[in-house]
């Protein structure tokens, strides 16, 4: 019968003499926990020493390549991985970016880090990705576990919840390289990407007013988002350029979620007198408008306009197409890329500046009112 364990082996008991013994493993049996091959290993196996192997795996010419070449052959029969912790350890780098974005699932963010991937690739880096899903709290978690990974630089777009900053401060004051793009903080004196937002805003609003829109409504984002105060006042100030009047009414602020852009649409809907077109400055929301505005019966664009801030395929598929701003956000995270390598490559003597990536206007038919103007306008 089983009686416990004694350093860590199975201990048993015989009823029949009353004795306790343990019973050593066959030669060969495999162990159930998984071991990692080490330099050690290898060593073992093909009976040098483990600096022999390490010179062999570094390409270092003093080794014979018969040596060699039996070395390579036990690393791949026992499946050896480098170490990069120790690597890292000893080299004071890892050659990974650590990039943090709100969502993976929206199609902005994934283009981003796919302009991040191609630059980082090129230079030798490898990149690893997390993302916050809009929580505060996750984007802490993901930045600590960054730099706890030994990232070289960290490249971040803030999640919409995030005010406080000290996460980002601590790892800027240690030397790290960190990035900001899109939603950036302007309380770290870090190198920044963004987007004009103000003139983006600008253009579409008055690509409406030029369509003969009047009332036009905007569906605005948190007041604490920065993008959000942009891009309302790109709104604010194409209206005051045109003398159109500044109603509060037609100005909704919402968490982005598809039934708080709903229920905006809704309650304009209910006034006296309706907008005649809408400013959505997230385009996911627009999608939201113009399918509700279907189970409405309210035409777009004949009875009401509708644009968004942000383009992507669904935007030329919806029926009818959404008019937007192309924020290109492939050559955004080209150029976050770009500006770490450069304060890797310059060190102490970088000076973080913020790089302005300008947006396109794409003109399809949910705000065309009957007027001829341009496919694309480019600011």
């Amino acid at each position: 019968m089983k009686a416990g364990f004694v350093r860590g082996r199975q201990r048993f008991f015989c009823k029949a003499c009353e004795y306790h013994f343990t019973v050593d493993k066959p030669a060969g049996t495999p162990s159930r926990k998984r071991h990692q091959a080490t330099i050690a290993d290898v060593a073992r196996q093909v009976g040098v020493a483990p600096s022999t192997v390490s010179r062999a795996l570094n390409g270092h010419s003093d080794i014979s390549p018969l040596t060699r070449q039996a070395i390579l052959e036990a690393a791949q029969q026992l499946d050896y991985q480098p170490n990069l912790l120790a690597q890292s350890l000893k080299s004071q780098a890892t050659n990974t970016i650590g990039v943090l974005i709100p969502d993976l699932e929206r199609p902005f963010f994934a283009t981003a880090v796919s302009g991040i991937q191609q630059v980082a690739t090129k230079a030798g880096y490898r990149v690893m990705i997390c993302q916050s899903k809009e929580s505060y709290e996750a984007e802490v978690s993901n930045v600590q576990a960054l730099i706890a990974s030994r990232v070289d630089g960290l490249l971040i777009c803030h999640s919409r919840e995030t005010e406080n900053f000290d996460h980002v401060k601590d790892p800027a004051r240690r030397g790290i390289p960190v990035i900001h793009f899109d939603r950036v903080c302007n309380e770290v004196n870090s190198a920044k990407v963004i987007l004009d937002d103000r003139l983006g805003a600008y253009t579409i609003t008055e690509h409406l007013i030029e369509q003969g829109c009047r009332r036009i409504a905007i569906l605005a984002g948190p007041a604490s988002l920065l993008i959000s105060r942009q891009r309302q006042a790109g709104y604010l100030s194409a209206l005051r350029k045109h003398g159109l009047p500044i109603i509060e009414e037609l100005c909704a602020h919402i968490d982005f979620r598809p039934a708080s852009a709903v229920a905006a649409l809704d309650a304009w809907l209910a006034l006296p007198e309706p907008p005649d077109a809408i400013f959505a400055i997230n385009y996911t929301n627009a999608f939201d408008l113009i399918l509700a505005l279907r189970e409405r019966h309210v035409r777009v664009p004949e009875d009401m306009a509708i644009v968004g801030f942000g383009d992507e395929f669904l935007a030329s598929l919806i029926e009818p197409g959404l008019t937007t701003v192309d924020l290109h956000p492939f050559r955004i995270g080209q150029q976050a890329a770009s500006l770490f390598l450069e304060q890797m490559a310059q060190k102490e003597d970088f000076q973080p500046r913020t790089c302005v990536v300008t947006s396109e206007l794409v003109v399809r038919q949910s705000s065309l009112k009957g007027r001829s103007v341009a496919a694309k306008a480019i600011l």
